[in-house]
């Protein structure tokens, strides 16, 4: 009689285990591709967002998506240390559409020996206003594209704040393509011209930026490790800044990114550090 309940229980628990390991399997993809991608409208792909220069909203954007971004960065330059901050609030107002609203600031510390009227005054950069519409989205390619566009109102240094209040004025539309690669390995390339002008002198100034990233996103997570490669071309020159980083979640919709700077080619300035805090409120579909 127990011989036959022993061969009962075995019968009983073979399909389950064997269904446990099913699941194990399964479990090598990513469960955050799967909450991204699975079962909704309009089509969107999962890719790693770069945290220096990142994007307006997430590549292939559904309507009622929301972000909001804290920044605190140290840069080490020559002759002063200088402390930046920023506060940026993106949304998707239609599927495939990002706006962007972001308030940078900077702080400026001499070092010793230099004289504080040498160095720059301390500013709120300017007001940005940014747009990217997702033109291409593609689950079998694993592939997004968009094109943007980021107005920037330059302000007046806190010296001589309001006189006038709008310095010059910043276009820069750009160019942005994303690829994963399998489950974790995701590129992606973010270029456009900057062109600067200066109301004072009415003359423009352009530079050319080409930004690329590489991630590694840990299975079943949001969190990362990569390294974005800022470089630009400016006048016959090159400046590049290797920013190797991670990106962690502390709570559900709770991030924080680490950035460290470490300049190629720059003649001003040495090592850097950025923090990102990423808090991403509750999508309801409609």
């Amino acid at each position: 009689m127990n011989i036959k309940k022993l061969l009962v229980l075995i019968t009983l628990l073979v399909p389950s285990t064997y269904a446990a390991a099913q699941v194990s399997n399964a479990e090598k993809d990513s469960l955050y591709i799967k909450e991204v991608e699975e079962s909704k409208e309009p089509v969107k792909v999962l890719h790693a967002e770069p945290l220096y220069i990142d994007l307006i909203r997430d590549l292939g954007a559904r309507k009622g998506e929301k972000e909001w971004n804290l920044g605190f960065g140290l840069t080490d330059n020559l002759e002063f240390d200088s402390y930046e901050a920023l506060v940026e609030y993106e949304w998707a107002p239609v599927d495939r559409l990002g706006l962007e609203v972001e308030v940078p600031l900077t702080f400026y510390s001499p070092l010793n020996g230099v004289s504080r009227d040498s160095i720059p005054s301390n500013e709120i950069n300017s007001l940005k206003i940014a747009a990217q519409g997702s033109f291409f989205v593609s689950e079998p390619l694993a592939t997004s594209m968009a094109l943007g566009y980021i107005n920037e109102f330059e302000l007046s240094p806190f010296r001589s704040f309001g006189k006038p209040l709008i310095t010059g004025n910043v276009y820069n539309p750009f160019f942005v393509i994303a690829k994963r690669w399998g489950n974790n390995y995701h590129s992606l390339i973010y270029t456009g011209p900057v062109f600067e002008q200066h109301f004072e002198t009415n003359k423009i100034h352009t530079s050319y930026d080409v930004n690329t990233s590489f991630h590694y996103m840990i299975t079943g997570t949001k969190n990362f490790l990569g390294v974005e490669l800022n470089k630009t071309f400016n006048d016959g020159d090159f400046d590049m800044t290797v920013r190797p980083q991670m990106r962690v979640g502390i709570a559900d919709n709770l991030l924080v990114g680490i950035v460290a700077g470490i300049p190629v080619s720059r003649e001003n300035e040495r090592f850097s550090s950025f923090l990102r805090l990423i808090w991403e409120p509750k999508h309801h579909e409609n």
